[in-house]
């Protein structure tokens, strides 16, 4: 099976108090659930990309190493886990860096990936591939390939893609639910959407062999989390909500999707994969 019949499983690695005024009085959590996931992952034998931010890197650099120690990939998710619409194209050069120094510092240099926060990477901020260009960076999953509630590219096309045969964008895996299109590999999706549909999209999509774009972030299996109102979300209680639902039954999920032979790797090697075919889609953005 090539690398398109895989999962590509990630891990947006930020804190979810960064984006919540007052944050830091409540509890510390990333430690405690990305090691759970390294534990989860180390016994289904997979390795993964983790996105970091700039902020986790900084504040848990142990971590950070932690992870590229037991051979999963790292990858940016900006240094402040902004949006990209929040920032002009200085602004984001600036982070961009900022984000590979504090990564640099925690050991781990050689960076090919970025994910932007919030499904921000749109017609309107593709700006962004040409500094990505820049700074060396050889693929993106930034998009949501269709409408969404929080944001999305409609009409981007869900293949991936060189952006004027450069960076490589791997858009996110989505079912077409009508009026919207919804990541069911990503966290908050995966989560609350019926079980038996996501299952049966991922697994013929494996089946298939086609590459399943899956995020998920440390938040999504922390049960012990307290009640706040979360960032990226415009103060959405019907959202916050949701945020919350269902968190002790990821992994639970996860295992179920492994058993019935779904395979997780990396979203380098998927990169590396889609480069070497021919007749990549191009696509002009800039």
């Amino acid at each position: 099976m090539s690398e398109s019949g895989y999962i590509k499983f990630s891990i947006d690695l930020e804190d979810a108090r960064d984006g919540v005024t007052g944050g830091m009085k409540y509890q510390e959590a990333v430690t405690r659930n990305t090691t759970r996931y390294l534990e989860w992952l180390e016994k289904t034998g997979s390795k993964c990309t983790f996105f970091v931010t700039g902020t986790v890197a900084e504040r848990y650099p142990f971590l950070v190493r932690d992870i590229f120690v037991s051979g999963h990939e790292i990858a940016c998710h900006t240094a402040r886990h902004v949006p990209l619409d929040g920032y002009t194209p200085d602004e984001f050069r600036a982070d961009l860096n900022r984000n590979l120094s504090l990564l640099a510092g925690a050991g781990v240099t050689d960076i090919k990936g970025f994910r932007a926060p919030s499904y921000s990477m749109t017609s309107h901020t593709s700006w962004a591939y040409r500094i990505l260009e820049e700074a060396g960076i050889e693929y993106s999953s930034s998009v949501l390939p269709g409408k969404n509630p929080l944001g999305g590219w409609p009409g981007f096309g869900n293949s991936p893609c060189l952006v004027n045969g450069r960076v490589l964008e791997i858009p996110l895996t989505t079912v077409n639910a009508g009026i919207f299109y919804l990541p069911v590999g990503g966290g908050i999706y995966f989560r609350v959407l019926p079980f038996i549909v996501s299952k049966y999209f991922i697994m013929n999509r494996i089946k298939k062999g086609e590459a399943v774009i899956a995020y998920f972030h440390p938040y999504d299996i922390d049960t012990q989390q307290e009640r706040f109102m979360h960032g990226g979300i415009a103060n959405s209680r019907f959202y916050n909500k949701l945020m919350y639902m269902n968190r002790n039954l990821v992994i639970t999920r996860l295992e179920e999707i492994i058993n019935g032979g779904g395979k997780i790797t990396t979203y380098a090697r998927l990169a590396a994969e889609l480069r070497e075919r021919n007749g990549l889609r191009i696509c002009k953005t800039y």
